[in-house]
């Protein structure tokens, strides 16, 4: 486990994931052990939603690519390249058509192997600032490569009634439950505020868009996505890398410092 230290603040990586942001003695991220979810954080990359019901096929301009929900970026390793005592910087590299183990195969899924038809690589970094953890996305690889991205953290919830703040919107956890598995979308948004024992502002940039999705009362994933995952995956809702690195933050923000 990887430690990044400020004073009032600590964050805990292991293998790349976040599994823990502490300001003073106050836990915000979801606990791996706790009931909801088996993870803390992931991405979803090259894809965002389910590909079942194309036959685990996705369109691209060098033919189809099998991938299955989520895509398969999850799959692969990270591995550190850079660490001060604030900043850490992890990579994930892709090389085009390589087969990559399925891990919801057989019990979730019919395919044992997933692949994608470009090269690529993916950075994450965390950097702790006054009372804010910063995580960048970066992504490289061939130009022209279509990309949906989403990033997947799950918060712990303390109190009953928690909100979630959207402009002018305010939703409750029961409605986020009441969706279900589809999640609910929000459109048009880089910022979202959780109220509940303490209050977080999430920013975004890049991403535009926000899933919420729960089925317990104990955490909450906030789900910045470059687009809703569309019941047929279509070319439209896909990015494009130009030949450059593209980069996506998200900026987890204490409002009132603790």
């Amino acid at each position: 486990m990887l430690l990044l230290h400020k004073p009032n603040q600590r964050v805990a990586i292991e293998k790349g994931e976040l599994i823990g942001y502490k300001i003073n003695d106050h836990e915000f991220i979801h606990q791996k052990e706790s009931p909801g979810w088996r993870n803390s954080d992931t991405e979803m990359f090259p894809i965002i939603g389910s590909t079942k019901q194309n036959e685990f096929k996705v369109k691209t301009p060098k033919g189809n690519a099998t991938l299955d929900q989520h895509g398969l970026l999850r799959e692969l390793q990270y591995h550190l390249t850079s660490q001060t005592e604030t900043m850490a910087s992890f990579k994930k590299s892709y090389v085009a058509n390589a087969l990559v183990k399925n891990a919801k195969f057989p019990e979730k899924s019919t395919e044992e192997w997933v692949s994608w038809p470009y090269n690529f690589e993916f950075t994450k970094t965390f950097e702790l600032k006054e009372n804010e953890l910063e995580i960048i996305f970066s992504v490289t690889g061939d130009k022209g490569m279509p990309f949906m991205l989403g990033y997947h953290p799950a918060f712990k919830l303390y109190t009953e009634s928690p909100q979630i703040i959207a402009g002018e919107k305010t939703i409750s956890l029961k409605e986020v439950k009441e969706i279900g598995s589809s999640a609910l979308h929000i459109g048009n948004s880089n910022k979202l505020v959780l109220r509940d024992k303490e209050e977080i502002v999430i920013k975004t940039a890049g991403f535009d868009n926000f899933m919420l999705w729960t089925e317990v009362s104990n955490m909450i994933c906030i789900e910045p996505i470059t687009c809703f995952p569309p019941s047929v995956l279509e070319d439209t809702n896909f990015l494009k890398l130009q030949g450059k690195a593209q980069e996506f933050k998200v900026n987890i923000v204490v409002s009132n410092g603790i």
